[in-house]
């Protein structure tokens, strides 16, 4: 354990995969041309963030989540009146000559509320009404952005907080099939190119110099690294920009291009590592607030993990979902150590 300022102490466990997480993203991001000063600023915003979170009690955060909860509401709605416009979408707020996304930000914040008000609520329906109505206001302010990927990551954070809040079961099962029948109504929500997303994934070949484009060059990048890759700056699609996104939705194909199986594979390990050692904090944790914010930080994450390695490798639709700790974003990166920094505290518990 290493402890900090007040006495408290930090998991080790928690915090060496983590610098080692941001170490390779440094690393890469420098072969890639995309290690900027803003960039470091993130991270040392972000190591800021983890390293104040851990030295507040986790009951002290419950006592203020529905501040947050407030404050979180407020904050999605801001890009709505002062957002700035790009590429179609208005996700993002300008603060002097950096950018932030909201939606990002209030993550591990809203996981704070939603673990407080449904482990101490009524084990009832009406209460769990209640609960998913809460967590519909955020998700659909974050849906209309439109941000599918952010809205996906909310909705697995809120579900594994839920699982850990013992409900009885049948409210799950009842649950999952209102979900089914509003599938089609959320998918009315989508913006045209995020269904256009949905069919090409079935069909990549179809509009290869189109929407399909991305998909087959990020399953080229990956392919060419095979085992140890072409090495640092000398990717062919990372570094010939044949590669879009490179830097954030498609960092795990460059990653794989250019430190070929055995870095993807590291970087898999260290994160699976640490996905573990959450699971061990969940099992053994005595505040059942804080396991329910653990757990849903866990789905979060894990499902984040799943997603952006599955488009980049073409088994799943592309949504625009970074990596943890690796790719260039900088909100996604503050939201996530503020978060791991939240799980750290919790840690504290067990």
């Amino acid at each position: 354990m290493l402890k900090t300022k007040s006495g408290k102490r930090i998991d080790w466990s928690i915090f060496i995969p983590v610098l080692l997480l941001l170490a390779i993203g440094v690393f890469v991001l420098n072969s890639l041309s995309f290690l900027t000063a803003s960039y470091l600023l993130f991270v040392a915003l972000g190591i800021f963030a983890f390293v104040f979170f851990v030295n507040i009690d986790f009951e002290v955060l419950s006592i203020f989540s529905t501040i947050f909860y407030i404050s979180s509401i407020f904050f999605l709605l801001a890009p709505i009146f002062i957002g700035t416009v790009t590429r179609g979408t208005t996700r993002w707020i300008s603060v002097g000559s950096y950018t932030i996304q909201p939606a990002e930000i209030v993550r591990p914040l809203l996981l704070v509320f939603f673990a407080t008000t449904l482990v101490n609520s009524k084990k009832n329906l009406p209460h769990l009404t209640r609960g998913i109505l809460l967590f519909l206001l955020p998700t659909f302010l974050i849906l209309i952005q439109p941000s599918l990927g952010v809205t996906i990551l909310t909705t697995a954070g809120f579900i594994g907080v839920l699982l850990a809040s013992h409900f009885p079961r049948k409210y799950y099962f009842i649950g999952i099939f209102l979900a089914c029948l509003l599938l089609p109504i959320g998918w009315n929500l989508l913006a045209d190119y995020q269904k256009q997303r949905i069919f090409t994934f079935f069909m990549p070949g179809s509009d290869p110099q189109g929407v399909g484009y991305n998909s087959i060059q990020s399953m080229i990048s990956v392919g060419s690294g095979k085992i140890f890759g072409r090495g640092l700056g000398r990717g062919i699609g990372t570094q010939l920009s044949f590669l879009p996104e490179r830097q954030t939705d498609f960092i795990f194909a460059s990653i794989s291009e250019e430190l070929g199986l055995v870095g993807a594979g590291l970087v898999l390990l260290i994160t699976f590592f640490l996905l573990f050692r959450l699971v061990k904090i969940i099992e053994t944790s005595r505040d059942w607030v804080g396991r329910a914010y653990v757990a849903g930080f866990f789905l979060a994450f894990f499902g984040q993990v799943v997603i952006h390695v599955g488009m980049n490798i073409g088994i799943l639709p592309i949504t625009g979902v970074p990596y943890p700790l690796l790719s260039a974003g900088g909100s996604s990166l503050i939201a996530t150590l503020a978060g791991l920094g939240i799980v750290a505290s919790v840690s504290r518990s067990t």
